[in-house]
């Protein structure tokens, strides 16, 4: 036997609930041949009546009324699959993984997510923490689905980037130190140095800033996460340059100065996926809350 017909089930509840062939015809937009063929294809299927023609009202028979009980619940549970379904493609439902490094996480990311919370409160956004390289691997490998990574990152087929934040780096230094309004490479790498280890962005970018001066100064400490250093920071234990993600006067009180570079040093930010067009409704939705905190201008 073939499985049951969906249409032709919706087509006896109705006759069921109506009482007449033209009346459930009319409620379903069909003709009435159809209906009556809905219903003889059924018999025939089940080997049985289904109901009691002849009277001015159609009656289910005991074998159609079973039907009819089961009939509803499936049709209900058809109803409920396609609404999910529909609420999966409209991004209304659904797990995001987004792979995010520290400092974005600690300051930015909660932000974000108290944005999606509210507007997309049906969207699981996965959060793990990860480097820029490691982001942009799991994203070519399908296993991540958007990125908060540094930019520029060379660009990988199948990967769109966007420019995101560029936020200013700036010395973060202990509160007893006195230091002048603007921090030198000349002046800073004659301190105590704290940075992010050598794998990361942040790193290089620092280097880089030292390096155009004609320096390269050795460090005290390496650690890759930027709310340990500043803690460090403000034990006194050295210096560092990081990136301004929460305002300064709130390190003040916890006995760190932060103070301006010159030359000018900027942290961008990229969001990265998949093109639109591969990614579902949920990641479709993250990257639009997302919008909502771009600023600035930069690399991308």
């Amino acid at each position: 036997m073939r499985e049951l017909n969906l249409d032709q089930l919706r087509t006896l509840v109705a006759i069921a609930d109506l009482g007449t062939f033209s009346a459930a015809a009319r409620a379903l937009h069909l003709a009435q041949p159809t209906v009556s063929l809905h219903v003889s294809e059924l018999e025939s299927r089940l080997g049985a009546p289904l109901v009691l023609r002849g009277g001015r009202k159609v009656e289910p028979t005991a074998a159609g009324a079973v039907l009819v009980q089961r009939a509803r619940r499936l049709l209900r549970d058809a109803d409920d699959a396609v609404d999910a379904v529909q609420r999966h493609v409209e991004g209304r439902i659904g797990r995001v993984r987004l792979g995010s490094s520290t400092g974005v996480l600690v300051y930015l990311l909660p932000e974000v997510l108290k944005a999606m919370e509210r507007t997309h409160p049906d969207i699981d956004v996965e959060v793990s923490i990860l480097g820029s390289s490691e982001a942009m691997e799991r994203l070519s490998q399908g296993t991540l689905d958007v990125g908060l990574v540094a930019a520029p990152q060379l660009p990988r087929p199948g990967v769109v980037m966007t420019h995101w934040r560029s936020d200013p780096m700036m010395g973060f230094v202990p509160g007893h130190w006195t230091v002048p309004k603007r921090i030198t490479p000349q002046w800073l790498a004659a301190r105590p140095l704290i940075f992010n280890d050598s794998t990361t962005h942040m790193y290089h970018l620092t280097m880089e800033w030292f390096a155009n001066a004609g320096l390269s100064p050795r460090t005290r400490i390496e650690l890759n996460y930027n709310e340990a250093m500043k803690s460090l920071v403000a034990a006194g234990y050295g210096a560092a340059v990081l990136p301004l993600e929460q305002p300064a006067e709130s390190l003040v009180h916890q006995g760190v100065q932060v103070v301006p570079l010159r030359p000018l040093l900027t942290r961008h930010t990229a969001v990265v996926h998949r093109p639109l067009e591969a990614v579902d409704g949920a990641t479709r939705n993250l990257l639009l809350t997302l919008e909502q905190f771009r600023q600035g201008g930069g690399a991308g």
